[in-house]
């Protein structure tokens, strides 16, 4: 029996998904909503799907055995919380929603329904983590760790990720940075963060033109790591950078170049091409519904990690050093 998909959203990732689940003989597309009524209805005629104005419409359809959400960060909560409720498998990109409240209400509801939720977070499907999941060992016990990812674009867009209120907190909204240290390490006693808004030379309020948000963590391992994600008009030079230092030796992945350097020397680690996760993704997603597969990931480990960036979040407004236990 083919499972019946209802897809909320029309950017770069819903168009993945609809591809992905049209190509599997498993699942179909059958109905879509997005923003803009134009744009729905194009894309929708795209791959034979029905188009529907609003998602509380989508999920009041009884055609439908799953929703997957790729749409505007603010929108996760509400949306997961209304398909669960209708008993409805769910699939959402990261984060679950931005408040870490609500996404523990929703992981026990799931567990309480006895239904699917999915966090998407192909970047643990990636080739970058792979490689590093591979290479760890080699440099002995992990003592420090660093990932910054800074993105400058002159001048900042009008779009919702660039809008507080609907991307959310960075380093909730980008969760895939710290899920990945936590994937690696383990779990985090503390958190200290700072963070700064710019405004844009060219958009209005609540549009910001520059954000950088830096976050300390200290893991219960001892291992001390600094994550920092940040774009905009203020910064100038494009990172993507990794870094771990142990008692043997260390990992630096500069892009998608890698370097192991331990007392024999230094020698390259390969990392796969970062292509094809949304499809991946998708595919366990439907080995998981059709054969009861397990997942990659799981939906309480996304919820950690968004309760360590909850506690950075909580930390750049106070000021404090927030400990996880408080969270």
């Amino acid at each position: 029996m083919s499972i019946r998909v209802g897809l909320v959203g029309t950017g770069y990732a819903a168009k993945v998904r609809a591809e992905a689940f049209q190509s599997d003989p498993r699942s179909h597309l059958v109905a879509v909503t997005g923003h803009e009524p134009k744009n729905t209805a194009t894309f929708a005629q795209s791959y034979g799907a029905a188009t529907v104005s609003d998602w509380p419409r989508l999920i009041d359809r009884t055609d439908l055995d799953l929703i997957v959400v790729s749409t505007v960060n603010a929108l996760h909560g509400p949306i997961v919380q209304a398909a669960l409720e209708a008993d409805l498998a769910v699939v959402v990109e990261y984060p679950l929603c931005l408040d870490f409240g609500q996404a523990a209400r929703l992981v026990e509801l799931a567990a309480k329904q006895q239904q699917f939720l999915h966090v998407e977070h192909i970047e643990l499907l990636g080739g970058l983590h792979q490689a590093m999941q591979g290479a760890i060992a080699q440099v002995g016990t992990p003592t420090y760790a660093s990932y910054r990812t800074l993105n400058p674009q002159h001048p900042a867009p009008a779009k919702w990720t660039y809008h507080p209120a609907l991307f959310g907190f960075p380093l909730i909204a980008a969760l895939s940075r710290i899920h990945r240290l936590v994937n690696l390490f383990g779990p985090v006693e503390t958190v200290s963060c700072q963070s700064r808004f710019d405004p844009a030379t060219e958009q209005a309020e609540p549009y910001y033109g520059t954000c950088l948000c830096s976050a300390r963590l200290q893991f219960r391992s001892g291992l001390i790591a600094e994550v920092t994600y940040g774009k905009g008009e203020h910064l100038w030079q494009y990172s993507r950078r990794i870094e771990v230092q142990g008692s043997r030796g260390s990992l630096v992945f500069d892009r998608d170049e890698g370097q192991l350097t331990t007392a024999t020397g230094t020698t390259p680690v390969e990392v796969a091409p970062r292509r094809g996760l949304f499809v991946q993704d998708t595919a366990a997603v439907l080995d998981a519904l059709t054969e009861g597969s397990s997942l990659y990931v799981s939906a309480e480990e996304s919820l950690y990690a968004l309760k360590v960036a909850e506690a950075a979040r909580q930390s750049a407004s106070s000021g404090q050093t927030i400990g996880l236990d408080a969270v």
